[in-house]
């Protein structure tokens, strides 16, 4: 064998073997039990970086390890291939969002090939290709007939320059990013998918979901957010005539009420503006911020005083004053909300703003005439400054409040949440039609399936702003499928996400007739590992529990919950510079020098960051092919597994890329000392050898790839250490099935110069001997005066006396006692012997 592993050559010729004998292809016949295993498909940007690399790793160490555990494995990839990015490359480079999508997944496929991932290539999918978005359309009608699809006119986010809706994340300062214009807030009518319906059930669920992370479960149910709270209806007080219905999750509050807020559409708030120019100009200002309850809380608190009161329900003498406010949205709740400021950091704010009453009426012991500065309380206690309700503690004084309400016919308990029903339409041109046709006659009518599925035109252009399919010339103009009447189709397409909740269903089943066969997707689903970042914890996640539970409800599906077990990976970091003008530098772009970095060009100092997420702004990325030119796929799929736990970030250093590349070396170096000739045993090797296989068999199926890394470096240390023997080959070809799943053309390399039968790819995990994983021996530490001087392996259990023995006969033991007999001698049986001279 060569003295140092070729990865290039190696890496090529296996995956090319791979390819050609469709090692990893599920068969949906098969008979062993099935392991569904999926990391979060990746957008095509163009390049795949070092993250991506960590978190398909991690999920291919679990596949190859499931594959020679005797299971039949489903490990797919695709691309998650509409959404903006592609638009604004369209835009800038003048180019197809087609186009340069399916090159840059050209460009990412080949670069997982590099890294030699065992995926079923067979069932890769797009979801921008018209075979995947077709069935994605098929499933929005049956929705669409279950009642799961609705329209209705609702606030979004306006750049009028750009023409198109807004995501919250793309107004900055109240701006366009991309224009820069003032964002208005417009009602457009948009279609919305009912997750509200089935908001319970996710709540529920979640209780089950003991393999996910409970960061991710706890995170969930606060977006979730159900609550039991108190609606009621602030009667007005004359000349006013409109009530204003409110709901409070803290009715035991009531008595620290100051005044009633209402958003800018509220029919109160329009119906003072239709008379007042001030109020109208209000509202106009308020339609500049934003439409989620996140940046709202966020926002300055604006308000205007309508002039207009409210009687407080407890007492008809006590009136609030009504301020219209752009901290309140009509589609949240009633469009109203009553101000209580000592307990409420917005209420606090706003309350101090427009010199409002401020009175404590929850306390902490002792707390109870403690004024409220500039920071509400929000924490436990008692209710003070409230009438009937002092001195009960806060659950009670809610329930209190509920009955008095519910009593004297005024208001009563409801349970809301905070969940909000998804908003799906999107006025974009880069993502699925929204299969539905509108005729002045029959109102929206769903495409016909047989029709499906409605592709994108090719023909468009992005030099004028807004959506492409609006003024294309033919596309939208259809006849009703109900009447036959000149109708125009849907020009919005779906939110991206509405494509990855189902995706993994595609995975499994793919006939061209229908989104899936219900029973092949049984066979594989649930998925037992789902692998990606935490910061999907809440919309992807909470829109595939959904779309799951969508299909159950509809009879397609016999399961709720789509992934069984879940993992979040850290990320990868990595150092940031600059340059001495203050601009970022790549790391190819640093040397490092004795005394210090310096720039590669030039020679000037460069100033050492902190240790950051990898990003493109910060330039602190590492290129995959790059250091798989330098070291090979092994080395780098080494590293991502071996220094640091998986769920946490994982710094990339040159260092630890070149330990990597020298462990690959060393394991090389001792598949070549494989020797079938050899005899004799060695009890303490087949011991450890035997212990590995269990523990490391162990540690990837909890996915703590870092222990079960440690445990073969240990291995591989003892193998290094002892003789040779029969024991020692043994251990060797072992060793290149604990690593196949790891260092996978490391392992096919060596198993062949081994003499290995067929691929190692193939080859089921060594079996354990039971009877090898208990220790009969033990390490007994000989101590003189408390401090550590020689150890002795002796048998378990061996006797007090002879433990005391051989310890007094230890060699630095006996040089230090030179001869001298121990006053006392304490002995702790199969741990330690201490000398006390």
């Amino acid at each position: 064998m060569q003295r140092r592993f070729n990865p290039l050559e190696a890496d090529s010729r296996w995956q090319a073997i791979w390819d050609e004998r469709q090692s990893f292809r599920a068969d949906d016949a098969s008979t062993r039990p099935r392991s569904y295993v999926l990391e979060m498909f990746p957008y095509p940007s163009g390049r795949i970086h070092i993250g991506h690399v960590r978190n398909y790793s991690m999920g291919d160490v679990l596949a190859r390890f499931r594959r020679m555990t005797g299971h039949e494995v489903l490990h797919p990839m695709g691309w998650d291939a509409f959404g903006m990015p592609a638009e604004n490359a369209a835009m800038e480079k003048k180019v197809h969002p087609g186009s340069w999508t399916r090159d840059n997944i050209a460009n990412m496929r080949a670069q997982l090939k590099k890294l030699g991932f065992a995926i079923d290539w067979s069932r890769e999918l797009a979801t921008c290709e018209p075979d995947y978005y077709g069935q994605e359309q098929a499933l929005f009608l049956d929705m669409l007939e279950a009642g799961l699809v609705y329209r209705k006119e609702s606030a979004v986010n306006w750049d009028p320059v750009d023409m198109t809706v807004l995501a919250n994340e793309q107004v900055i300062d109240g701006r366009g990013w991309r224009s820069g214009a003032l964002v208005e807030k417009r009602k457009l009518s948009q279609w919305f998918l009912k997750i509200t319906q089935f908001a319970d059930d996710l709540l529920e669920g979640l209780k089950h979901l003991d393999q996910w992370p409970d960061k991710v479960r706890t995170m969930q149910e606060n977006w979730i957010g159900k609550s039991v709270g108190l609606q009621f209806a602030f009667k007005p007080v004359a000349p006013f005539d409109s009530a204003i219905e409110v709901y409070s999750t803290r009715p035991d509050t009531i008595f620290g009420a100051s005044f009633v807020a209402i958003a800018a559409d509220h029919p109160v708030a329009q119906a003072v503006a239709a008379n007042n120019p001030d109020a109208a100009a209000f509202i106009e200002k308020c339609r500049e911020g934003g439409t989620t309850a996140a940046e709202l809380e966020t926002a300055e608190k604006m308000g205007f005083d309508t002039g207009l009161t409210v009687a407080h329900p407890f007492d008809p003498d006590w009136h609030l004053p009504v301020f219209i406010a752009n901290f309140v949205l009509m589609d949240y709740g009633t469009g109203a909300v009553m101000g209580v400021p000592a307990h409420d950091q917005r209420d606090l704010d706003f309350a101090r703003k427009y010199m409002l009453p401020v009175e404590r009426v929850v306390a902490a012991q002792g707390d109870e005439q403690a004024p409220i500065h500039n920071e509400a309380y929000t924490g436990p206690g008692r209710v003070v400054n409230s009438r009937f309700l002092d001195g009960m503690a806060v659950e009670e004084a809610k329930a209190a409040v509920i009955a008095r309400a519910e009593a004297e016919g005024w208001g009563a308990g409801k349970t809301v949440f905070r969940l909000r029903d998804w908003g799906v339409s999107r006025q974009r041109y880069w993502g699925t039609p929204i299969p539905v046709i509108h005729c002045e006659d029959c109102g929206a009518v769903g495409v016909p399936k047989d029709q499906l599925p409605v592709v994108l035109p090719e023909d468009v252009s992005f030099d004028i702003p807004g959506n492409p399919l609006d003024r294309h010339p033919t596309w939208k103009h259809v006849d009703c499928p109900s009447c036959g009447r000149r109708a125009v189709r849907e020009t919005d397409t779906l939110d991206t996400f509405a494509d990855s909740s189902w995706y993994f269903i595609r995975f499994a089943s793919q006939p061209k007739d229908r989104p899936f066969d219900r029973a092949t997707v049984e066979q594989w689903l649930p998925v037992g590992q789902y692998i990606g970042g935490v910061e999907h914890a809440i919309l992807h996640l909470l829109y595939a529990r959904f779309w799951t539970r969508a299909l159950q409800h509809m009879g397609q599906l016999g399961f709720a919950e789509p992934f069984t077990g879940l993992f979040t990976q850290g990320m990868v970091t990595h150092e940031t510079y600059k340059s001495p003008e203050g601009t970022w530098l790549a790391p190819q772009d640093v040397v490092r020098q004795s005394d210090g970095l310096v720039m590669a060009e030039g020679g000037a100092p460069v100033t050492v960051g902190r240790v950051e997420k990898m990003s493109k702004s910060k330039k602190n990325v590492v290129d995959p092919d790059d250091i798989i030119a330098q070291y090979g796929a092994d080395a780098v799929r080494w590293f991502m597994l071996s220094d640091s736990p998986p769920e946490r970030d994982l710094p990339w250093t040159e260092a630890g890329i070149e330990g990597s590349w020298r462990f690959v070396n060393r394991v090389w170096r001792l598949f070549g000392e494989h020797d079938a000739g050899a005899e004799g045993d060695d009890k303490a090797l087949d011991r450890k050898l035997h212990q590995t296989i269990d523990g490391v068999a162990k540690d990837v199926e909890a996915l703590g790839f870092n222990k079960a890394v440690a445990k073969i470096y240990e291995l591989v240390n003892a193998i290094e250490k002892a003789k040779p023997s029969a024991s020692r080959t043994a251990a060797i070809r072992a060793l290149a099935l604990l690593v196949a799943p790891m260092t996978p053309h490391l392992a096919e390399e060596g198993w062949a110069e081994m003499g290995g039968q067929g691929l190692i790819a193939d080859a089921a995990w060594p079996e354990v001997d039971p009877a090898l994983l208990v220790d009969d021996e033990v390490t007994i530490a000989c101590q003189v005066m408390g401090k550590l001087r020689d150890t002795i392996t002796v048998p378990k259990g061996t006797a007090k006396d002879e433990l005391e023995r051989l310890a007094l006969a230890a060699p630095n033991v006996a040089r230090i006692l030179d001869g001298a007999t121990p006053k006392k001698v304490i002995v702790v049986p199969d741990r330690l012997v201490n000398l006390v001279v």
